[in-house]
């Protein structure tokens, strides 16, 4: 919701036959009072309507009574004017809520407190569906007047406190309006009406900016960025320079009935031309390679999911622009998941990407420059589509970054942004439940002799004695030993890429540690393996050192770093 309250007058007959006419555009109906100070006054009614200009004159005549009877002693300004609106998404209110509403903001704003039988008289004004005006004369019952200073910031905070109880959505506002929800550009009551006559569940600003940022998220350069929009359908055109380069660019739905151009910044601050050509030229350039050299590169998937598993450290040490830099381009990789995901799946990973929009961004400028093995792997992707294990390890390591994006704006009291956080792991993880057990499945397929599993279970045992027996009993199990028997092929020790895999993160409040384990061997296995001096080294680390404090075996076993924002699954 959001309280507008005007600089005080001195006609009070003037403001009231505004809110009872027709308005200027004939946008006010059904011209009604909700609330006020006595339920017993006059309702003026429509404009129309017989006996309007008495019943006008009655109200007004009853309002400015203390005034005059104040004389020389009322304020210079004695109307005091504020209107309150719901957010467009907001559902129709009922009289009986607006009115609700009414008797809290004179209570909040010093007019009208509860149970003063001095307070000031009242009126609340209805003439549209999504909005009230509230009319008071700054002049109390004992001649004096009201208390109402700072009434602007005490409206403001009951607004929060509505919203709340009113389950209505939440508006930014202080310390969380100065960390910036304001990236996304909110849609008008009008584009609302609009997409509800044409039979879209969305507005024609909410669509285009979905459809420019999965484009953002598989564009190389502007030029590729442009095609992808018209290629999705969209109206573009572009502004040049007399040099050809490019200037602006604003696109329209072609659905949308009569063309309604936006520009980029419209969209979304993050969206302007500008800030699409920084984030595409901070792009890593991949270099040309060999065969040899490609048939030996990481896979962009695990590479993204290593990036993203290191944001929650960024989240934590690194300052503003580094940290809107990685949430900008995790973002861009929410964008991008549906393209790569199986169509059960991509409802929900739109949705999360959609959600995520108002969890990360913050008024901080990004230095894209700090996301860039992140947001080139998003590109590396496209060229290398993921089977179901690579989906899900990235879908695991999103969890996790989104659970610190929750947390830390909780620390920063941006209570709408958190809320936006957990809307996003609720598709998040819909869809990780929706893939995981296939991946597994498919994993478990490859399981090991039975002596190769005994001999893992006392390497687990060795390497994480705290969590072995919890692991032994796990669903996960049977795909973790396949995913170590795949890594020992390869030529890795399975008890050092246990101990690897348990020391990027705790596992204490993993839901499955084992389904951890198997996401992060799976990249690890996806390294080089150490060769037969550095096998024999890490051998010999193992037997030599110890650490008391893991409760381990086996020395140089898993011990728990210090994290401010990780949280295991």
């Amino acid at each position: 919701m959001i309280a507008n309250i005007v600089k005080p007058g001195n006609n009070t007959y003037g403001v009231l036959a505004y809110l009872f006419d027709k308005g200027r555009a004939n946008e006010h109906t059904d011209q009604h009072i909700v609330a006020s100070w006595d339920d017993f006054i006059p309702d003026p009614g429509p404009y129309d309507s017989a006996g309007h200009k008495q019943r006008l004159g009655q109200l007004t005549k009853a309002l400015d009574l203390r005034v005059k009877q104040a004389g020389d002693k009322a304020p210079e300004g004695h109307v005091w004017h504020c209107s309150v609106r719901a957010a467009p998404e907001d559902r129709i209110l009922t009289d009986a809520e607006w009115a609700t509403i009414a008797r809290r903001m004179v209570h909040a704003t010093g007019i009208a407190p509860d149970g003063d039988p001095d307070g000031c008289r009242w009126v609340a004004v209805r003439h549209a569906e999504d909005h009230i005006h509230i009319v008071a004369t700054k002049v109390r019952g004992d001649l004096r007047p009201p208390r109402n200073w700072n009434d602007y910031h005490r409206a403001m905070n009951e607004l929060t406190s509505i919203e709340k109880d009113f389950d209505l959505v939440r508006v930014a506002r202080g310390p969380e309006a100065a960390a910036g929800t304001s990236a996304v550009k909110r849609s008008t009551r009008a584009e609302h009406e609009k997409a509800k006559r044409l039979g879209h569940d969305k507005t024609s600003r909410e669509r285009l900016r979905h459809t420019v940022r999965t484009a953002l998220s598989h564009a190389k350069d502007l030029d590729e960025f442009f095609n992808l929009l018209a290629d999705a359908g969209l109206q573009v055109e572009t502004r040049t320079l007399p040099s050809g380069d490019h200037q602006g660019y604003k696109v329209a739905l072609p659905d949308d009935g009569t063309l309604t151009w936006f520009s980029g910044s419209s969209l979304a601050t993050d969206l302007s031309l500008p800030q699409i050509r920084q984030r595409l030229a901070a792009t890593e350039t991949q270099p040309t390679a060999t065969p040899l050299a490609r048939q030996h590169r990481p896979s962009p998937w695990h590479v993204a999911t290593a990036a993203a598993e290191r944001i929650p450290h960024h989240l934590a040490h690194a300052d503003d622009s580094a940290v809107q830099a990685h949430l900008t381009v995790f973002g861009e990789v929410l964008y991008a998941l549906p393209a790569h995901a199986p169509a059960c799946l991509q409802a929900e990973l739109h949705r999360a990407a959609i959600a995520f929009e108002h969890a990360a961004h913050t008024r901080a400028h990004a230095d894209h420059q700090h996301a860039r093995a992140l947001r080139g792997a998003l590109k590396a992707m496209r060229y290398q589509p993921a089977d179901h294990t690579g989906l899900a390890m990235l879908l695991d390591a999103a969890i996790v970054v989104v659970l610190a994006v929750q947390r830390r704006s909780a620390l920063h009291h941006h209570d709408r942004q958190v809320a936006a956080a957990r809307q996003t792991l609720t598709h998040l993880q819909a869809a990780y439940d929706e893939i995981a057990p296939t991946s597994l499945a498919a994993l478990a397929r490859n399981h090991p002799s039975d002596s190769t599993l005994q001999r893992y279970a006392n390497t687990l045992h060795k390497v994480l004695p705290r969590h072995a027996e919890q692991i032994l009993t796990e669903n996960a199990w049977p795909a973790l030993t396949a995913t170590l028997a795949a890594a020992e092929a390869a030529g890795h020790n399975p008890a050092t890429v246990l101990q690897q895999a348990a020391q990027q993160r705790p596992l204490d409040d993993a839901k499955s540690a084992s389904e951890v384990l198997v996401w992060r061997i799976q990249r690890l296995g996806d390294r080089h393996a150490p060769g037969p001096g550095a096998r024999t080294a890490q051998a010999r680390r193992l037997r030599t050192q110890s650490d008391p404090q893991t409760g381990s075996g086996i020395p140089g076993a898993y011990t728990p770093p210090t994290s401010r924002t990780g949280r295991s699954r």
